[in-house]
């Protein structure tokens, strides 16, 4: 019975000796199709039973994660050693890390996670030297550096752009701008904004009849691939990761190389082993991340610079900050104020769905609970306290008022914010002293009581 990867091989034939025109676009198609489908399974095979290896991934820290990938003895322990200070086990020999090591850098306020990958060798993606694991770590991260050999940088480069696609990663591209509606009937309606240069009706229809979706109606935007068609079905198992080439021991070249590797896209070329040109490799990281830093303004006082809220630019509303310190601020929420380049006035008030800005600076403002005093003065109005019991009740008063304020656990839902009162009560026999005596107030609903 032939495995995933001898139907892959078989299809990667056909396909090869397959001429493209417009006869055998839809051919092609379901080709492309079916290949997609293979690698699927392959990336996601059937569980069997055998015990759940050892996976690489570790627990997740900080408000973004960065990975390292390459082939061994690259000195991504020694980046790792250098950026961070943890200690990754760094040797002459190849595959020295076996394992994820961690570690953490503070940049501009914010905490980032790196995490020194073991190797990865040609063929990864199929499951070569555990590779599948170690990209499985990569997918989840949001930011990959690819390590390479300034002495072999475009040869290694594309092997390893080629395993990392082949495990469903996009490399710096963003999702295409296709969107794909089912429906029960019709068949397949086809709409585009832009010409498609590189796909037709007929490849589009064999890609959709391989995925068994005969009814639904596909809107391009773009000037879209087959490739790009296939990526919006198979949405789940893609990711789309900025990465930054780094290109070490720049120290054992010469200017005039050094000049050639600058022209290489997202690349940032470096000396782990001598701290050459990591700053700049740190501010690529931090334009690539988009992350968004939020100073808090307590009320009153001056912006706090030292410790700011680091968002992400896809959860950046004032919900998400507001989150981010506590999730019962957003109960208590009513207004904020917002400094900064998210607003066109200086300050500004905005509710939750405002989006903030890099260096925005905010203070929140809570909903504030009805003084004790006013409550007691509606009550002294209408007669249904005595000034001696209103001394009296001060502080046992405004405990309940506190108390009735709080919501409550089962229901989430809010109290009366008088139920604790103290109800006035039926009038009574009065109460004779040795120097005085004094009666309870008159009797009145408790609805007079609540202005």
């Amino acid at each position: 019975m032939a495995t995933t990867v001898d139907k892959i091989k078989d299809v990667e034939a056909e396909m090869a000796k397959t001429q493209k025109n417009k006869a055998t676009s839809f051919h092609l198609g379901q080709l492309k199709a079916k290949l997609a489908k293979l690698k699927r399974e392959l990336l996601t095979p059937s569980s069997s039973g055998g015990g759940a290896g050892v996976g690489f991934d570790v627990a997740r820290t900080g408000v973004a994660s960065v990975g390292f990938i390459g082939f061994p003895s690259v000195g991504k322990s020694t980046l790792m050693s250098r950026l961070t200070g943890q200690h990754s086990e760094a040797a002459a020999y190849e595959f020295t890390t076996l394992t994820t090591v961690p570690g953490q850098v503070v940049y501009n306020g914010a905490k980032i996670q790196m995490l020194d990958l073991p190797g990865i060798i040609q063929g990864a993606k199929d499951g070569k030297g555990r590779g599948r694991q170690v990209i499985a770590v990569a997918k989840t991260c949001h930011l990959i550096f690819i390590v390479l050999d300034v002495n072999k940088p475009l040869t290694d480069k594309r092997v390893i752009e080629t395993e990392l696609e082949g495990f469903g990663i996009r490399i710096n591209k963003s999702p295409p701008n296709i969107k794909i509606t089912k429906k029960d009937k019709g068949g397949i309606s086809i709409t585009s904004t832009v010409a498609l240069s590189h796909i037709d009706n007929e490849e589009i229809k064999a890609v959709m009849n391989e995925y068994r979706m005969a009814n639904c109606d596909i809107a391009i935007r773009c000037d879209a691939t087959i490739d790009d068609l296939i990526d919006v079905i198979e949405a789940k198992s893609r990711s789309y990761i900025p990465v930054i080439y780094a290109l070490n021991k720049i120290d054992a070249i010469s200017i005039e190389e050094l000049d050639l590797l600058y022209r290489i896209p997202n690349a940032c070329p470096i000396s782990s082993e001598h701290g050459w040109n990591v700053d700049e490799l740190m501010e690529q990281m931090w334009e690539k991340l988009t992350l968004k830093r939020v100073y808090t303004k307590p009320k009153g006082r001056l912006p706090d610079y030292s410790a700011p809220v680091v968002l992400r630019s896809n959860a950046c509303s004032v919900e998400d900050f507001c989150n981010a310190i506590h999730k019962t601020i957003v109960e208590q929420f009513r207004i904020a104020i917002v400094y900064g380049r998210s607003v066109k006035h200086q300050p500004q008030r905005v509710g939750l769905s405002h989006m903030l800005e890099d260096e925005d600076i905010i203070t929140i403002i809570k909903k504030q609970i009805r003084g004790l005093v006013e409550c007691a003065r509606g009550l002294l109005k209408n007669g249904l306290l005595n000034p001696v019991d209103a001394r009296d009740r001060r502080r046992r008063g405004h405990m309940c008022l506190h108390q009735a304020d709080q919501a409550s656990p089962k229901t989430g839902k809010h109290t009366p914010r008088y139920a604790c009162w103290p109800l006035p009560q039926p009038p009574a026999a009065p109460v004779k002293t040795a120097s005085t005596w004094r009666s309870r107030p008159s009797t009145a609903s408790y609805d007079e009581c609540v202005m």
